[in-house]
């Protein structure tokens, strides 16, 4: 009996283990789940390393993206140089989606069909962009630049305040045949046609009527914006659809 007893306590340990560890690792972050990985979806992001991505318009080693504690950070205090960090893959119809934190004032943006040439200045003069600002940012008062917005072109759908500054949101992109969704933290807050006539007329009547490439493309890369306040990300995953 007291065999039996300490094999059962033994088995018992083991699974208990098992289970605490898989736990653990379903917590993670930078992590696809069994059942993502069957659906489909990818990580952009490892975690560990800015493998994938380079900078816009360059080939050039860079340091001013790092990773730090499982995060993709932008860092104010490097002086290293300045550029949005582009995906190495271009996406046509996507699902994407990812965490970020701003620090106190902060201002980023995700840019989607993104074009890289050399007399495109920057991501945002070919790729709409996910706005991403600390409400304590100035523009915060402009409600066509909150976080969530296509920026410059229209308020959130639905109004929705991104979490105070340090504290990770949820954000994502959905992108089908040209037209797209932006949700944050659960809530749909900005939707566009990037094929229809009203598109193309609202560029016309904005300041990005300059750049004669903004807004035209369907695909392209994934741009992350470089800001001078510094921006994290972590869990960037795409499932393209």
């Amino acid at each position: 009996m007291k065999k039996k007893n300490k094999i059962a306590m033994i088995t018992t340990a083991i699974v208990a283990l098992m289970i605490n560890c898989y736990a653990t690792v379903s917590n993670e972050n930078n992590v696809l789940t069994a059942s993502e990985k069957a659906a489909g979806w990818k990580l952009l992001f490892d975690g560990y390393s800015t493998s994938g991505w380079h900078l816009y318009n360059s080939k050039e080693p860079f340091t001013i993206w790092k990773v730090k504690n499982g995060e993709l950070f932008c860092d104010p205090q490097d002086k290293s140089g300045v550029g949005d960090l582009v995906s190495n893959t271009q996406f046509k119809d996507f699902d994407l989606k990812f965490d970020w934190k701003l620090p106190k004032g902060g201002n980023s943006g995700v840019f989607i069909n993104v074009l890289e040439r050399k007399d495109i200045p920057a991501a945002w003069a070919s790729g709409p962009e996910y706005q991403l600002l600390d409400s304590s940012h100035p523009d915060f008062v402009r409600p066509k630049l909150r976080s969530g917005c296509l920026y410059s072109f229209s308020p959130q759908k639905n109004p929705v305040r991104s979490k105070p500054a340090d504290t990770w949101n949820h954000s994502e992109i959905r992108q089908k045949n040209g037209q797209i969704e932006f949700f944050l933290n659960g809530v749909l807050t900005a939707k566009e046609d990037l094929r229809s006539d009203t598109w193309k007329k609202k560029i016309a009547a904005s300041h990005f009527k300059s750049f004669p490439e903004f807004g035209k493309y369907y695909s392209g890369g994934i741009a992350l914006q470089d800001w001078s306040t510094g921006i994290s990300f972590r869990n960037i995953k795409i499932k393209e659809l």
